[in-house]
């Protein structure tokens, strides 16, 4: 019952298609009795008495057939849902560019204790109220600069707020449209085919509400942000001339209606901000799907493809068994489990393949089976892929093998810092290797006639497992222990080759580093606070020739860019 009630179409405009069923059987009789050879030879009242009835019946069947696979397939296109499940709810982000008016207008104080004391505690508690998408800040007086690029991180935009004021911008003016334009530039080249606009000024010309029109054209909204109050108050410009500001909420509610947006005044609280809907980056629309997931009709007409191929079969009139059993050969295959790298290298192309196998390899080193690790990466030929095999080798204890990885590694890519850094080290551990401790009597450390002694040409594990872990910790040979139980020299070993792999572990992590000197070659402890001290000093004497006033360097920034658009003629426009 549940699936009853369930049921639906996805797409029922498809079911019009079901009213052309009487149409092709109609065609279909048509054109049977057009081919019959019988018509051209006999007579038509004597055709009843001639036609045997087997042969009307295979035909009748064979429109039975076509009919029916024709209504599987718009029932399929249809998208009949009998369930439910959960889906990912899929908000769109959409960026907000923030243009304040910078001019001198900005230092009236009709808005106490000033408009732009206002202003940056309203952006303050934007850009930390804000849920999602990308944010941006420019600023505009006689023109428009970019202060912050379109960022998730909106702290990083908010460091800037305290550094706004008139006396950053290079020329003074109240260019509204210049600042629109500028912010749907910023969202253009940032590849947003849609995006918000926030504008806060005190009022807009003609020139401004041209420039909202377009951008809404393209996309984008203008909403405003009234800053000020119709009474206004005084402000001296740069030239010391004495102006008075007032806001002119006519002219801001035209230009929000021209960019397709809303307009709301400053408030002391945050209704203007809701009124605007800048808050949450998925809109008003995202109210209804605050949820992580919800559950979606599932489209289900993917099982009627099954028996509409097997009604396909009957349209062949010769090899029908040939193409089931073609059918159920592919079925079978395909249900066949096998190995992922070997549907890698079926189905993928090289690199692709390649990038499993390493990704194999990176799952096999960090759960510790670093011989397999080893393996996987063996069957691939790059720099990355040798040098991941020389650092699994050189955990697993195979040290010689490990040398000759990086040597691969090196040759593919001869600057390859890490490669040659672990290579050294690995080197400094087989120097540091002691000589196998005497056999003692009882043989149990004797070498088969032929074998090849740990500090000759073995690997660096065999000559592990044959040290004590004092032999271990000062590096030197000593004298034999006394005989042990298998059981204790089993600990032994084991506990040697974890206290190598420590060793070789933390080799690994100062090569890593990009350490490029010898691991044994350490500097003595009063060395390395001198050196430490002499560098603190020496960052800390750079540190104070880099300015550490914001204010400052975005007046810089926006002279440089002020003076380069008038040697390219772009500030007329």
């Amino acid at each position: 019952m549940d699936a009853l009630s369930l049921f639906q179409f996805l797409r029922p405009q498809w079911l019009w298609a079901l009213l052309g069923l009487p149409v092709l059987a109609w065609l279909w009789r048509r054109r049977a009795r057009a081919r019959s050879v019988w018509r051209e030879a006999v007579d038509a009242h004597l055709l009843p008495h001639l036609l045997v009835a087997p042969r009307g019946a295979r035909g009748a069947g064979a429109i039975f057939v076509a009919l029916l696979a024709y209504a599987l397939a718009v029932l399929a296109l249809a998208g009949p849902s009998w369930r439910q499940v959960e889906q990912p709810v899929w908000r769109s982000r959409a960026p907000l560019v923030i243009a304040l008016d910078l001019s001198s207008a900005a230092t009236a104080t009709d808005l106490p204790p000033t408009r732009l004391a206002q202003v940056r505690a309203k952006l303050g508690a934007l850009l930390a109220r804000r849920e999602g998408g990308q944010v941006a800040l420019v600023a505009f007086a006689d023109d428009a600069y970019t202060v912050s690029p379109l960022t998730d991180d909106r702290a990083n935009v908010a460091l800037y707020l305290d550094a706004l004021r008139p006396d950053v911008m290079p020329v003074d003016g109240r260019r509204a449209d210049r600042a629109i334009r500028w912010s749907r530039a910023l969202l253009e080249r940032a590849g947003f085919r849609h995006g918000d606009i926030l504008l806060l000024t005190d009022g807009a010309d003609d020139e401004a509400l041209q420039a909202a029109r377009e951008a809404a054209g393209a996309g984008y909204r203008v909403s405003v942000l009234g800053v000020g109050t119709a009474a206004g108050a005084n402000y001296r410009r740069r030239d010391g001339a004495l102006l008075a500001a007032r806001l002119d909420a006519a002219s801001l509610r035209a230009l929000a209606a021209a960019g397709d947006g809303r307009f709301t005044k400053v408030t002391p609280d945050a209704r203007d901000l809701q009124a605007l809907d800048v808050l949450d980056a998925d809109g008003a629309a995202s109210a209804a799907a605050r949820g992580r997931s919800a559950r979606v009709p599932q489209d289900d007409g993917i099982w009627l493809l099954p028996p509409l191929m097997l009604l396909a079969l009957f349209a062949f009139r010769r090899h029908a068994g040939a193409l089931v059993l073609v059918l159920v050969l592919v079925l079978a295959l395909g249900a066949m489990p096998l190995p992922s790298y070997a549907q890698a290298s079926w189905w993928q192309r090289p690199d692709q393949a390649a990038h499993v196998r390493i990704e194999a390899g990176n799952r096999a080193y960090r759960a510790g089976d670093y011989e397999r690790a080893a393996r996987l990466y063996a069957g691939v030929d790059s720099a990355v892929a040798h040098y991941n095999r020389g650092n699994a080798l050189a955990r697993a204890g195979r040290y010689h093998d490990a040398i000759a990885a990086y040597d691969r590694a090196l040759a593919r890519q001869p600057r390859m810092t890490d490669a040659i850094a672990n290579r050294r080290a690995v080197q400094a551990l087989l120097r540091r290797q002691p000589p196998a401790p005497p056999q003692d009597q009882r043989g149990r450390t004797s070498r088969q006639p032929g074998a090849q002694r740990p500090g000759e040409s073995g690997t660096a594990a065999e000559s592990t497992e044959r040290r004590t872990p004092a032999q271990r910790g000062q590096g030197a040979a000593r004298a034999p222990q006394p005989p042990r139980t298998p059981p204790a020299d089993a600990r032994t070993r084991q506990a040697a080759e974890a206290a190598q792999r420590a060793r070789m572990d933390e080799a690994l992590r100062r090569g890593g580093r990009g350490e490029r000197g010898k691991p044994e070659q350490r500097r003595a402890p009063d060395d390395d606070s001198r050196v430490q001290r002499e560098r603190r000093l020496a960052n800390e004497a750079w540190l104070k020739r880099v300015p550490d006033d914001p204010g400052s360097l975005l007046a810089e920034k926006f002279r440089l860019e002020h003076e380069r658009r008038q040697l390219q003629g772009e500030v007329e426009r």
